[in-house]
């Protein structure tokens, strides 16, 4: 579909071999956690996945499309007691940590943390836009087996995607990886440049929060009863000739006598 798509050039997947049951004990072992179902059997199919695809402009190849799953070894985890910085006593992810956004948001799920209540694994660094992040909530005394998707901004804020990986590579899929288009399960959207892309190549997308309003938006509405509405002919009626006045109906007439009256001199002439 990308291929055929107008101005799409340079469509590259990158094949990978499916990884070693070994590496993926290994992971599992070394983080202490257990890879969701979906998400293992994924990766004894494909160690990650990587497609990009470029547009062209003036004839030149502009990279744009960008879809990127970390391999096993590249499931690296983010937060926790590492430093941002590489200056003594810098502050780390863990410091960040500011339980007071939590308040008042009873009906939105609980986001992860930084520190050692969960578990965070990276997916996809984004092209530098954020991270897409595997979630383990709840670490302690033992890691929950449940695991999420998060989107991770670049002001460390965090917005929920999916409760499954199956959900979120279908997400991946269906918004042909258009640049910063996990911001559009953001509260801000994706920024106007993004927003143009969008218009060209997914403009269904644009409308995500319009769409979760109202499913069928989108959708043709037939009414079969106006559809197939019997329709009751009328007769038509003939138009009577407009009723002449006396004036001209006598003027008629005494046109036609005298017409009679000069034929019949004519032909006594004769």
């Amino acid at each position: 579909l990308l291929e055929t798509s107008p101005g799409v050039a340079e469509v590259t997947f990158v094949e990978k071999e499916p990884a070693d049951r070994h590496t993926i004990i290994s992971w599992e072992q070394k983080n202490s956690c257990i890879l969701p179902e979906d998400l293992k059997n994924f990766y004894l199919m494909t160690d990650g996945f990587q497609m990009t695809w470029s547009v062209k402009t003036d004839d030149t190849p502009m990279p744009l499309g960008s879809m990127v799953i970390n391999s096993v070894s590249k499931l690296c985890r983010l937060g926790g007691s590492s430093s941002m910085y590489t200056l003594p006593n810098a502050p780390t992810l863990a410091d960040l940590e500011d339980d007071t956004d939590e308040e008042g948001n009873e009906d939105k799920p609980e986001k992860p943390h930084f520190d050692s209540r969960s578990l965070i694994f990276e997916l996809d660094s984004c092209s530098g836009n954020g991270k897409v992040c595997l979630v383990y909530k709840h670490a302690k005394p033992v890691v929950s087996p449940d695991t999420e998707i998060w989107f991770l901004d670049r002001a460390l804020y965090w917005h929920f995607l999916t409760k499954t990986f199956t959900a979120y590579y279908r997400l991946l899929i269906t918004h042909l990886g258009l640049p910063q288009w996990q911001y559009a399960f953001t509260s801000y959207g994706v920024s106007p440049q993004a927003k143009q892309w969008f218009n060209m190549y997914k403009p269904i997308i644009v409308n995500t929060a319009l769409l979760s309003e109202e499913a069928d938006y989108f959708v043709n509405k037939l009414d079969p009863n106006k559809v197939f509405k019997s329709k009751n002919k009328t007769p038509v009626m003939k138009k009577k000739p407009p009723s002449q006045p006396a004036g001209s109906q006598k003027s008629h007439t005494s046109m036609s006598s005298s017409k009679t009256s000069s034929l019949a001199g004519n032909s006594s002439r004769k």
